[in-house]
């Protein structure tokens, strides 16, 4: 098999940091809970991780781009987007279990992302033709579905974890394309810190609304507070920069199909930390939904842009 280009190569080390940060939130927002309620857990790791953005932001000098985003329209369609998704993600958490949430994340990372990317945007539809690639897909979503659906025995899935188990996969997926989609033109730091700063301060405006209401949004020791701060770092902030780091050197498929590891990082923060554990059945689909994700990424993987300045 031929070498991978450098550039595919700093790709892949990116996408699986972004990967390990992102699966570290699962296990980690059942861990800290209920000593923080969701209200607190939904607003305070996005000021947090959005006030990173916004100072890297001031920081490299393109504070001028995240000043045009407040007052860009589609800047907020992409935080209802990110707004929804992320209260999707911690229900579904809360509802079906770390494991299973990270792999409704896979299925929207590696096959309704570069599906969408079809449909919406009249990109990649050659690889998505491919025969290699429509089996790894394929073997990632039976491999996701048996781990869900023999884990139902531990985490059943019903009320309300049923729709949100179908909608979390289409929109992580909507919203990082968008998400991707303007950071071809604008700095990554001007539109993350927008998305995520502006998703912290509605959902500050929504907690009297949410479970644990606005008392929830002080977390009840320093222990809680500085939990929910890391979440924001790790994965409001550090995991969305790298991963779209990733994508300026490789283009969105590639950062996309990696997320297939997410679930087996879940798994073993899962293991360590809360002592949860799926069925041995249940584990035959990870490695499952892991090797369909190593045969879809095979081929070449071209720049999707430079790096936005300005």
């Amino acid at each position: 098999m031929r070498a991978l280009p450098r550039s595919t190569l700093v790709a892949i080390v990116l996408s699986l940091a972004a990967a390990l940060l992102w699966a570290a939130y699962y296990p980690f927002v059942l861990g800290v809970h209920p000593s923080t309620a969701p209200s607190g857990l939904l607003a305070i790791p996005f000021l947090v991780g959005g006030a990173a953005f916004c100072l890297n932001a001031l920081v490299r000098g393109e504070g001028a781009s995240l000043r045009r985003m407040w007052t860009d329209p589609m800047a907020w369609g992409r935080v209802a987007l990110l707004v929804t998704m992320q209260t999707s993600v911690l229900a579904a958490t809360y509802l079906t279990g770390a494991v299973d949430t990270a792999l409704l994340a896979l299925l929207g990372d590696v096959v309704v992302t570069p599906l969408l990317l079809v449909v919406l945007f009249a990109e990649g539809s050659e690889r998505v033709r491919t025969l290699r690639f429509l089996a790894g897909i394929t073997l990632c979503t039976a491999g996701a579905g048996l781990t869900i659906l023999v884990g139902g025995t531990a985490h059943p899935i019903g009320g309300w974890g049923v729709p949100i188990a179908i909608v979390v996969p289409g929109l992580i997926a909507l919203y990082f394309l968008y998400m991707a989609r303007a950071c071809r033109t604008t700095p990554t730091s001007a539109v993350g810190g927008q998305a995520t700063l502006a998703a912290g301060l509605v959902m500050v405006a929504l907690s009297p609304f949410l479970p644990g209401g606005t008392a929830g949004l002080s977390p009840p020791t320093v222990a809680a507070a500085l939990a929910a701060g890391a979440i924001g770092i790790t994965a409001f902030y550090l995991g969305p920069a790298l991963y779209f780091l990733a994508m300026q050197r490789a283009g969105i498929v590639l950062p996309a199909v990696l997320m297939a590891t997410i679930p087996l990082f879940t798994l073993g923060f899962a293991w360590a930390f809360l002592g949860s554990f799926p069925p041995w059945l249940g584990l035959l689909g990870i490695p499952l939904a892991v090797v369909g994700a190593f045969v879809a990424l095979q081929g070449e993987h071209d720049p999707w842009s430079p790096a936005a300045t300005g």
